[in-house]
């Protein structure tokens, strides 16, 4: 397995649903942001909400030393030969940049929904078929639970684990060895006022407590029911999320990144619409995190 994380990844990327946006309009900006990121030294671009491979390339073109991964495709929206296909050429247009990050989603999202770990076996099993195979180290793995973790871990790069907390980071590190990647992604609230970034991470926490893969998952870490009500408990909340000011946030990086982590992949949220990029909170957090800038 590959024991180069810190080079392939860095130790702090961003994640982001706005990075691959619905309008052509909006592709200027995206653009630009993506290179300023790339310019503050995060090691990562994580694409959220399920991006399709088209979506990914003009990230790509628009930065030069940084990372993009997925995060993450759905196995059961995107066949795995044109992936497979799809995937070779963005690698080579890219030396190597692009990394496919996968995922079963949730049943909720998907009519053919079914079997998941087996799914992905035989989803990676394809890829490995294919005329132009995604090697091991090209692809990583949406995994909360210890099979999927260990198949993160035998099959792929690593694990990229979504809403997890610094314990689960800790128990899926065992579940990995000590030598795939653990990207685990940490949702921030840059906020003084407390009470207010509770209600901003509540107001995306909500959506999420009502699929079981979260929710089964934050059961197994000693969480209850009674957690999941109106949006989530301040346990939960305080578990789940970095709600602060910057040094706060750091401190909580640094939760993650001692209990294993590799790479953390920060997702910002403001208050405002999806589709708004967070320039300001992403300055805030490379300075904060004392990232070094790239030429």
């Amino acid at each position: 397995m590959p024991t180069d994380n810190d080079a392939r990844f860095g130790r702090i990327g961003i994640w982001s649903s706005a990075l691959h946006p619905s309008e052509p309009a909006d592709l200027a900006a995206v653009s630009a942001a993506v290179t300023e990121l790339d310019a503050l030294g995060y090691g990562t671009i994580w694409m959220g909400g399920s991006p399709s491979l088209d979506q990914v390339v003009p990230v790509l073109e628009a930065t030069r030393h940084i990372t993009v991964a997925t995060g993450i495709l759905s196995i059961w929206d995107h066949p795995a030969p044109a992936v497979a296909e799809r995937t070779a050429r963005i690698r080579r247009d890219s030396a190597g940049r692009f990394v496919l990050g996968l995922g079963v989603s949730h049943q909720g999202f998907n009519p053919n929904y079914a079997r998941p770990y087996s799914a992905m076996v035989e989803y990676l099993d394809a890829l490995d078929a294919a005329a132009d195979p995604v090697p091991a180290s090209g692809r990583v793995l949406a995994a909360l639970g210890p099979k999927m973790l260990k198949l993160a871990a035998d099959r792929a790069w690593g694990a990229h684990p979504y809403l997890v907390t610094a314990e689960h980071t800790a128990q899926a590190r065992a579940a990995l060895g000590p030598d795939a990647l653990l990207a685990p992604e940490l949702t921030v609230v840059l906020d003084t006022d407390l009470d207010q970034a509770r209600t901003v991470a509540r107001g995306m926490l909500s959506m999420y407590l009502q699929l079981p893969n979260y929710t089964d998952n934050l059961l197994r870490l000693g969480f209850t029911e009674r957690d999941f009500a109106d949006g989530g408990s301040d346990r939960l909340l305080a578990a789940l999320f970095a709600l602060g000011d910057a040094a706060t946030v750091r401190a909580r990086v640094d939760e993650y990144l001692a209990a294993g982590a590799d790479h953390l992949a920060l997702q910002v949220l403001t208050g405002e619409r999806p589709s708004a990029l967070p320039l300001t909170q992403w300055r805030t957090l490379a300075e904060a995190l004392e990232l070094t800038p790239r030429g």
